[in-house]
């Protein structure tokens, strides 16, 4: 198998363009990889070793990827923190990932001295983007560092933590491969093979969602590795999205699907003024994409739209565009090394078109959360896990998904899931986002409540309302119309599209067990 790798494209032709920053900025490979192998220096000068860890919280930056692909060298684990959680909540992650050293940003300063204050964190070992008291400038770290490649070089890790919505986050840890990274970066674009990707050619990507995140990174990253160059953007905004496509001829991408709705919020006459002829592979997961979405989608990027099924601690399943059309509303089958079963919650293996909690096989990507042996023992059957999604799956083994078990709404003993309500709601021409969740009904256990986020100077209201359950009546069975619509300018979602339900939904239920 002939080696790929960011390292050996950046050694082998060196001027390529490899990285457009949020600035505009264009970075060549050879100049990429000299910051990075600057900081891998610096690292190994600061007495950090083998199997050690760096924390860092950071905006979609190039020195982002330059510590990514310093660490993946190294041997060592890079721990990214959602910028937007608390000094309190980046402090736990930085402690219970062992961290030897932390990485800031001035744009999350307040954050980043808390931390580091509440732990009392050594200044030596801060280095930061831009000013923040307490923390050394990233110049301090690679400044008379060499350039050239480090000696030996052992393949490293990312270790990202879980959102924590049900607890304190976890760390997905997963050991250090004994090859070379060449080779691992080999083996992790296959991944990108599976959606019709090749290595070099013109392809280009563009990644508008937080590198925080585990796909993000994950895709990015693996695009740098099969030699593409990696358009970024810090804040994702459509027209933004489209011009920098038209400009920069970009083949593919890592979307959700609430950006999709953004897209097709646009104006038929901005949608129609960029050039979009590029696209080859627009790849989205991470929440349920509604079928009239997809069409949509379809209709206006033809089949470049491919979707899959996984989670930080693993995976799952692929559709490409031609299969969804035949199969519309699938999530996929199970890609190669990987498998999926449904079981019932008693551990029952369920059969064709019987809906329970889905579980995919580990495979070779075995994980453990970091000092949680209950958590990794309590979410799998043998050799399957889950992260509490249910699911069926057809005759041919094509997935569908239905909801999270924990926003399942059971109302007079019917299962309602809320995925499908806002599928149709969102539709509505007047509906930028929408929550749909369970509330008590001392009657029924529960009843449906919506939480809608109309588009921009729509007014809220009765007249509103009224207009919308009249939507639903033509689209929506009377047991799955929402009892109640309450308004909101903008719901509780992080920047990769993943709504905070439960604070939405927590008050209502304050007091109260969830049935």
């Amino acid at each position: 198998m002939a080696e790929l790798g960011f390292w050996n494209f950046a050694q082998q032709d060196p001027e390529k363009l490899a990285l457009v920053d949020p600035q505009g900025r264009e970075w060549t490979r050879g100049e990429l990889l000299a910051k990075a192998n600057q900081i891998a220096h610096g690292l190994r000068a600061l007495g950090l070793e083998k199997g050690d860890c760096v924390a860092m919280v950071m905006e979609n930056c190039a020195e982002f990827y330059q510590i990514n692909l310093a660490i993946t060298q190294i041997g060592m684990y890079m721990t990214p923190i959602n910028n937007h959680l608390t000094g309190p909540e980046a402090a736990y992650i930085i402690e219970d990932s062992g961290a030897k050293v932390f990485f800031g940003s001035e744009c999350f300063t307040d954050t980043c001295q808390t931390a580091r204050k509440q732990l009392d964190f050594p200044t030596e070992r801060c280095f930061s983007v831009g000013n923040v008291e307490g923390f050394q400038p990233i110049a301090q770290l690679v400044d008379g560092q060499p350039s050239g490649m480090p000696e030996d070089r052992a393949a490293g890790q990312v270790m990202n933590y879980t959102s924590g919505t049900t607890g304190k986050p976890k760390g997905v840890k997963r050991g250090l491969a004994p090859i070379s990274p060449d080779l691992i970066a080999t083996l992790t674009t296959a991944f990108l093979g599976m959606f019709d990707l090749e290595p070099e050619a013109d392809n280009v990507h563009i990644c508008g969602s937080p590198l925080y995140h585990t796909a993000v990174l994950v895709f990015s990253s693996s695009s740098l590795h099969m030699g593409h160059a990696v358009v970024l953007m810090e804040k994702w905004l459509p027209e933004d999205m489209l011009k920098l496509i038209e400009k920069h001829r970009v083949t593919h991408s890592h979307m959700v699907p609430t950006q999709f709705h953004r897209l097709l919020k646009l104006d038929e006459s901005v949608r129609s003024k960029y050039d979009v002829s590029s696209l080859r592979a627009m790849i989205h997961a991470a929440a349920p994409c509604p079928i009239e979405t997809k069409w949509k989608m379809l209709d206006w990027w033809g089949d470049t739209i491919y979707e899959y099924y996984a989670a930080t601690e693993g995976g799952g399943s692929l559709v490409k565009p031609q299969e969804w059309r035949k199969y519309p509303g699938t999530v996929g089958k199970a890609w190669p090394s990987s498998d999926i079963k449904i079981y019932d919650d008693e551990g029952n293996e369920l059969g064709p078109g019987q809906i329970g909690t889905v579980y995919m096989l580990l495979g070779t990507a075995n994980f453990e959360y970091k000092d949680a042996k209950k958590k990794t023992r309590d979410n799998r059957i043998g050799d399957y896990f889950t992260v509490g999604d249910i699911g069926e799956l057809n005759e041919r083994g094509y997935l569908f998904l239905r909801d999270r078990k924990t926003d399942m709404i059971i109302s007079g003993g019917a299962n309602i899931y809320p995925a499908e309500i806002e599928a149709e709601l969102i539709q509505h021409p007047k509906v930028a986002d929408v929550a749909v969740f369970g509330i008590p009904n001392d009657d029924w256990g529960e009843e449906i409540k919506a939480v809608i986020q109309p588009i921009d100077d729509v007014e809220s209201g009765e007249a509103l309302s009224a207009e919308i359950f009249t939507w639903c009546r033509e689209r929506l069975a009377k047991m799955k119309t929402p009892r109640t619509i309450d308004y909101a300018d903008e719901l509780p979602r992080d920047p990769n599209g993943k709504l905070y339900k439960r604070k939405l939904r927590d008050p209502y239920w304050e007091g109260r067990a969830k049935i």
